[in-house]
């Protein structure tokens, strides 16, 4: 094999040949050129720790609850203000 092809093979292109013998190269398909540039991207990404993921998730939690007890007590008033008005 000779050496231009021996990188071709090592950079993942695929090889096809014609009918008549000769090879022609074959670029890479969009799916796999895809994938390489997502692995890319994610390499990049700093990811939170366990510790600010367990605190974002703690705040989150607080809130939600925070907002269920809020929208609990106006349900309440709004049921209360409707009955005496009846």
């Amino acid at each position: 094999m000779k050496k231009t092809e021996e990188k071709d093979v090592k950079k993942g292109k695929k090889k096809i040949e014609k009918k008549d013998g000769k090879t022609m190269k074959k670029a890479k398909s969009k799916k796999e050129t895809f994938f390489e540039g997502v692995k890319a991207e994610l390499a990049k990404v700093k990811w939170p720790e366990k510790k600010d993921v367990l605190k974002y998730t703690i705040a989150t939690l607080v809130f939600i609850i925070f907002l269920v007890i809020f929208f609990v007590i106006i349900s309440l008033i709004m049921s209360l203000v409707k009955g005496a008005f009846n």
